[in-house]
């Protein structure tokens, strides 16, 4: 059973800070080195002052920059550029975007706070693997300021929507907006109706909840629980230590929206066309996509994909496109039935996935390059958008000869896939999932107070 309570939210001040869209920024994890400057430069109360990017390398290993987030959020805190709401409550957040498609979709969901549980418990699931060293970093930030900056997004199922009707009834005037850098509008309203948040917290004892993005800060959760633990002796069940702020969204949500990673591999050497369909047409039937650009080329084959997995509403179609800017050639590629024997050792809900496909089939054994040997060299980068992944896959092919750039336009994982793994209790490839949009950081957060006690369901 997943236990869900109300939180004491933290909000930037407009009148102190101006325009909330100068100030909030998406998550951590999706922002470069380089982009901290130019979200420093919008505002000088930007959130990437306080949610600061993971360590920049082996010599920034020092407290300084953690030390010197906290005693920011202190600083605000106190003039007021930050306000924490006085009595708790449940954030309804909405979403408005464009997708690619061309449809104006609205995502809907509310943010709250969520009783920590071991993915051991089967009550909060995950379905992405986490590292380490990530992890490693995000706890010495909460350790240091005693906050969650960042919200976990994770799905639960709701086939008749019957949690945000409820809280759609009672929500107030909008608490915060904002429209990101990709034109999505941000909506936030607070919710303090206590009948309808008990209502609300019992309807999610028999639910389960599914990661969608953000593992390691929920493993990072996990991590302070244990350390306040080890220092103080057991918690109360109430206690904050206990507790991550979520944003939750139901699975059947018809504006919830998973994008494609594509895979842009940077083969060790020359491969020309003719090489990689050989090493191709074992597995795959390779039809090629002519007269056009090279944007129109990945068009067409990604429309092509979709007309394919469209035909296919129980499962994955299997299919891929992959674009030669060597050779400005592009081809959908049609996975050969013969051709799933090579997955016949990997668990049934991973069979289905086109990540494992790719990794399986065409880097593993079409191309002889495994996941070790991509990761240490560098051989493959991610990208959420098709034209900038093309984009770069032109410029590299002209820059540098000692590789050859190939593309492999991916189809976007199901919800249902990430349920299905998440049930049993399987990890998915790298980059497997895309949710977007993504949560703004800096729009609510979740400052651990010591002694507080959560407002959870008697």
């Amino acid at each position: 059973m997943a236990f869900i309570a109300p939180l004491k939210g933290v909000r930037f001040n407009p009148q102190k800070v101006g325009k909330l869209d100068e100030v909030v920024t998406p998550p951590y994890d999706v922002i470069s080195a380089n982009g901290v400057d130019a979200y420093r430069a919008r505002n000088p109360y930007s959130m990437i002052r306080l949610d600061i990017i993971k360590s920049l390398g082996p010599g920034d290993e020092s407290d300084a920059r953690y030390r010197e987030a906290a005693a920011l959020f202190s600083q605000w805190l106190e003039e007021e550029v930050l306000v924490r709401d006085q009595e708790p409550g449940i954030y309804l957040y909405q979403t408005e975007y464009s997708h690619p498609s061309g449809k104006k979709l609205t995502r809907k969901g509310f943010v709250c706070l969520v009783g920590l549980a071991e993915f051991s418990e089967g009550v909060v699931k995950p379905h992405e693997q986490t590292f380490d060293t990530v992890i490693a970093d995000r706890l010495r930030l909460t350790v240091t300021c005693k906050a969650q900056f960042s919200q976990i997004f994770s799905l639960y199922s709701d086939p008749h929507n019957e949690v945000l009707s409820l809280l759609e009834q009672v929500a107030s005037e909008p608490v915060g907006l904002v429209t990101d850098a990709d034109g999505c509008i941000h909506s936030l309203w607070r919710v303090t109706d206590q009948n309808v948040i008990k209502n609300v917290q019992r309807q999610f004892l028999d639910k389960s909840l599914y990661i969608a993005d953000g593992h390691h800060r929920y493993t990072t959760a996990l991590a302070y629980r244990k350390m306040v633990r080890e220092a103080a002796g057991e918690l109360p069940a109430n206690s904050p230590a206990n507790h991550i702020i979520m944003y939750l969204c139901p699975m059947e949500d018809p504006g919830l929206s998973v994008f494609p990673t594509h895979r842009l591999l940077r083969w060790p050497g020359v491969m020309e066309t003719k090489e990689l369909l050989k090493r191709l047409d074992h597995y795959f039937l390779c039809e090629e996509i002519v007269n056009g650009s090279r944007e129109g080329l990945i068009r067409e084959v990604l429309a092509r994909m979709g007309e394919l997995e469209a035909q296919s509403p129980d499962k994955s179609s299997s299919t891929f496109g992959v674009y030669h800017p060597v050779a400005d050639r592009c081809f959908l590629l049609n996975l050969k039935q013969e051709a799933r024997d090579v997955l016949a050792g990997r668990p049934e809900p991973l069979r289905d996935l086109d990540v494992v496909v790719l990794t399986d089939i065409i880097m593993d054994k079409a191309l002889g390059l495994n996941h070790h040997r991509c990761e240490q060299e560098d051989l493959i980068a991610y990208y959420s958008d098709h034209d900038e992944a093309l984009d770069v896959a032109v410029k590299e092919c002209l820059a540098n000869e000692k590789y050859t750039p190939l593309l492999f336009i991916m189809n976007p994982t199901r919800v249902e896939q990430v349920r299905e793994v998440a049930d049993a209790h399987l990890i998915m490839p790298h980059k497997s999932t895309y949710f977007y949009p993504k949560i703004m950081t800096g729009l609510l957060f979740n400052q651990l107070v010591e002694g507080e006690e959560i407002d959870r369901l008697a």
